[in-house]
């Protein structure tokens, strides 16, 4: 296996993946994408990601104020070192997005719900409250997981910071 080459099309399908998913422009996917794959030990400085993006200094600081704003990477310092260390959030905080975005439609669907039993008069409606109330028990066992895998993340995460 060419690990370079691997590196490279992991980065690139990252990329893909994170612009399609969170709506973001090409660069801070293969930003994010980077951190995951060569950050996740030391945190990469702005230089090091201009460096290996190839991209200019303006369209890296760009990108990575947005993932910071979008709660998709964090940085530190270092004692004596005015730099920045950048790398991706924790994959418990990442997961603890999609968490909220189900608690929003939990909300949505139980008006949807309370609004459709008290107005359901054609077995369409009827039919439509019914098909509700399953995708309500689905996104409710959906959350049962998220919470139950971002507390296994948690645990993991504490124990890998324990061992620093």
């Amino acid at each position: 296996m060419d690990v370079v080459k691997e590196r490279e099309e992991i980065i690139e399908l990252f990329g893909n993946y994170f612009e399609k998913l969170y709506n973001i422009p090409p660069l801070a996917g293969r930003i994010l994408g980077t951190l995951i794959i060569d950050g996740c030990k030391t945190g990469l400085t702005f230089e090091t990601l201009v460096e290996k993006m190839s991209a200019s200094k303006s369209s890296i600081s760009t990108n990575l104020n947005l993932l910071l704003k979008m709660d998709k990477i964090t940085y530190f310092t270092k004692a004596g070192d005015r730099k920045k260390y950048f790398k991706a959030a924790n994959l418990s905080e990442r997961l603890a997005n999609f968490l909220k975005l189900i608690d929003s439609e939990m909300i949505i669907i139980n008006r949807l719900v309370d609004y459709r039993e008290v107005t359901a008069s054609c077995p369409e409606e009827k039919c439509n409250l019914e098909n509700v109330k399953a995708y309500r028990t689905h996104v409710t066992e959906v959350g049962k997981l998220f919470i139950k895998t971002i507390n296994n993340f948690k645990q993991i995460e504490i124990s890998n910071n324990n061992n620093q």
